[in-house]
């Protein structure tokens, strides 16, 4: 049987659809004001202590600059092995946490493959999580971050995509330590993919988020899970944020820190935004 490769569901919607012009949208993501101002270089001898990462996943439009601060971090500091991307589904589902355990991803820019070893060890020690090629053919969250890490790496790294339709703290945090007994030998980077605040005028949008950042950047998973739902905060994937940060504590993280935040009306002014976050979680 062939191999099975994942088609890209929102290319030529969330960002180009095409390889000439999705390499120069992402350029142009670098280059601009809301980004980091230039194109990334990677350090082949970089030091590899970004164990994690927070990234945006709206329309490269919009939050693709945002985007780009992070991914510009993420290549000043070096080639990761594995890139494990968690992120929240937007469609209704029928398991707790569904991942793809074999084959590739591609997009315009080319096929990136599964790690297949590590996805056969967190379906083994997550009870809570299930293969679910099928389920994740449509969702965006996951995407639209594998262009950015094609773009920087080309074909050497190997990912796992795993989708949370269960956002609670005991889905994540089962997660997070299958995550760690799977990669304790592995050089991981974990990408939380999140919008932050949906539909708020910009200082409300930004005080709530800036009140979630700082749990991030304590490394609180369930804080942020706990201030989250108290406020009732509109952000979208708290889930896979909190099984990032879990995670990556327990692989060695140290700290968060904040790379930028900017949302959907610093691109075009609008009375209600969505708040978008880059965010480095580190040795």
């Amino acid at each position: 049987m062939a191999e099975y490769v994942r088609p890209p569901a929102v290319a030529g919607q969330f960002y180009a659809g095409s390889a000439e012009t999705l390499r120069r949208e992402i350029e142009d993501c670098y280059r601009h004001e809301l980004g980091p101002g230039e194109l990334p270089e990677v350090n082949e001898a970089g030091p590899r202590q970004i164990v994690g990462l927070v990234s945006p996943h709206a329309g490269y439009m919009y939050s693709g600059p945002p985007a780009a601060c992070g991914f510009h971090e993420l290549a000043r500091d070096g080639r990761p092995e594995l890139v494990i991307i968690l992120g929240p589904s937007h469609g209704p589902g029928r398991s707790s946490a569904v991942l793809q355990a074999e084959g590739s991803w591609a997009t315009p820019l080319g096929q990136t493959p599964i790690n297949a070893d590590i996805a056969a060890a967190l379906l083994e020690s997550c009870p809570h999580l299930t293969e679910g090629t099928r389920e994740l053919e449509y969702e965006h969250s996951l995407e639209v971050q594998l262009p950015f890490l094609q773009h920087l790496y080309g074909e050497a790294l190997s990912i796992v995509p795993i989708m949370m339709f269960d956002q609670s703290w005991e889905i994540a945090a089962s997660l997070a330590a299958a995550i760690v007994q799977a990669c304790q030998q592995q050089d991981v980077v974990i990408i939380a993919s999140t919008d932050m605040t949906h539909q708020q005028p910009p200082p409300v949008a930004r005080e709530q988020d800036m009140r979630l950042v700082k749990y991030m950047e304590e490394l609180d998973p369930q804080g942020l899970l706990e201030e989250r739902a108290r406020r009732a905060i509109t952000m979208c994937g708290y889930g896979p944020t909190a099984a990032m940060l879990a995670a990556a504590e327990q692989l060695g993280a140290q700290r968060g820190k904040l790379i930028t935040y900017s949302n959907s009306g610093d691109v075009q002014p609008m009375p209600t935004v969505v708040g978008y976050v880059s965010l480095k979680v580190v040795r």
